[in-house]
């Protein structure tokens, strides 16, 4: 988001310079600048004991490719309970544990998704009226179904990447 006009007094902005960040929109009557803003969501790649990840087909995101879950974090929330969250209101999974993997600016939709891996026991998929559909994935034939270079491919890519990685380790050890 873009302002021209103060949020809070309604106020035409100015361009004023503030330290290292160049020319601002400001406000000289609340005397506050008013940087850009983006929308703050995460992303998850869920995965279960049987070496699966959960992809969904979300007809108003792709008819043709499966996506990973993602939600908006709401005021107050953290990102984590964003993820823990989003994970069971789309497809009714308990997240047992997370990890940050990466975050990833999405300049199309002026967002910023952080990315993570869920790891749940696997249950049956509860799916919410947003996800057309959903289904457990074998790591070896998940990334075919994303969309290659979309922020989902390359968040599951990174997981199994740092799955085999971490499992070689295990077997050296």
């Amino acid at each position: 988001m873009h302002f021209s006009y103060c949020p809070h007094c309604g106020q035409k902005l100015i361009k004023k310079e503030i330290g290292d960040e160049g020319k601002i929109p400001f406000c000289t009557h609340c005397n506050v600048p008013l940087w850009d803003m983006f929308t703050t969501s995460i992303i998850a790649a869920v995965v279960n004991e049987e070496r699966e990840v959960a992809l969904l087909q979300q007809n108003y995101v792709s008819a043709t490719k499966h996506v990973c879950i993602a939600g908006i974090m709401k005021p107050g929330e953290s990102a984590e309970e964003t993820v823990v969250r989003e994970v069971r209101e789309e497809i009714g999974q308990q997240v047992e544990s997370l990890k940050f993997i990466k975050s990833y600016p999405y300049e199309k939709k002026e967002m910023l998704m952080l990315g993570f891996q869920a790891k749940v026991k696997k249950q049956p998929l509860v799916l919410s009226r947003e996800v057309d559909d959903a289904v457990w994935v074998k790591y070896e034939d998940a990334l075919s179904l994303l969309r290659e270079g979309s922020i989902a491919w390359q968040l599951v890519r990174q997981v199994l990447e740092n799955e085999k990685r971490d499992e070689a380790m295990k077997l050296e050890a």
